[in-house]
């Protein structure tokens, strides 16, 4: 399916430090065009195409060993394809590494902790703010507002350490938010913290999304990530076997054989 090139809305930092969603035209977001990867003369990627637009989550799919996270970290910059190419907001970024990927634009939230454990939330934020170009002042403005937006106003103060599994993944998301991406990938955002900690990071993507952020999310946890994004992609054996909406692929006979199982619902 060719991705749509329809005016998207895309994130960039107002003057105080919000972010703002503006207009823009022409190719999605993202864009990844048949992606190849071997192993061992074992094509485990073979001619993957997916694209993002801004404003839009998206999720990668697929049981262990389809092909899925060697997707994901293609994109992510981590590995290098054989074949294809990945397209960022009208850049080429195919073998860019991935601080220049990030300093384009995009963020990445591991699935390891990232967290500094022995620094408070605040200075966990402030530590990534230290590495941006702005002045003191700028500085504690946009510290005020990522606190804010991600809900840690309370938990300024507390250290690392002491935060709940969903407190954690709340911060890491701040992290990654920290350079005002337009793009942001997460690994396994819901993996690891309970059912309301799973609720509130969901929220929080949903409103990120809102403000016009391209996300591209792979989680195990299949029930809670199609309840969360507006596309997926199912990988099998190394190339996509279906995209679409949650509710079409549930309903997708091939699917169900291959991934969700005849049982699943929402």
């Amino acid at each position: 399916m060719e991705p749509t090139t329809q005016p998207q809305p895309v994130l960039q930092p107002s003057s105080g430090g919000d972010l703002v969603a503006v207009a823009t035209g022409g190719e999605p977001l993202l864009t990844a065009r048949q992606l190849a990867k071997a192993y061992r003369h074992r094509r485990v990627v073979d001619g993957v195409s997916i694209h993002v637009n801004a404003g839009e989550i998206v999720g990668l799919l697929g049981p262990n060993g389809a092909g899925k996270t060697t997707t994901f970290n293609m994109v992510v910059g981590v590995v290098r394809p054989d074949e294809g190419t990945v397209r960022f907001h009208g850049h080429d970024i195919t073998h860019s590494p991935m601080h220049e990927r990030a300093r384009l634009g995009i963020g990445y939230l591991t699935q390891e902790p990232s967290v500094f454990r022995k620094l408070s939330v605040e200075d966990n934020i402030l530590a990534i703010l230290e590495t941006c170009v702005m002045d003191a002042d700028e500085r504690q403005v946009r510290l005020k507002y990522l606190l804010e937006e991600l809900d840690l106003t309370s938990l300024a103060k507390s250290m690392a350490y002491q935060l709940s599994g969903g407190e954690k993944r709340r911060l890491e998301i701040t992290r990654a938010l920290v350079t005002t991406p337009k793009l942001l990938l997460l690994d396994e955002p819901l993996a690891g913290i309970d059912p309301i900690a799973q609720y509130e990071v969901s929220k929080i993507v949903r409103r990120l999304k809102d403000r016009g952020l391209g996300i591209l999310i792979t989680d195990h946890s299949a029930r809670e990530m199609l309840k969360l994004v507006d596309r997926a992609y199912l990988i099998h054996r190394g190339q996509v076997i279906y995209e679409g909406n949650a509710e079409d692929l549930m309903n997708d006979p091939k699917a169900r054989e291959i991934y969700l199982g005849p049982e699943f619902n929402m």
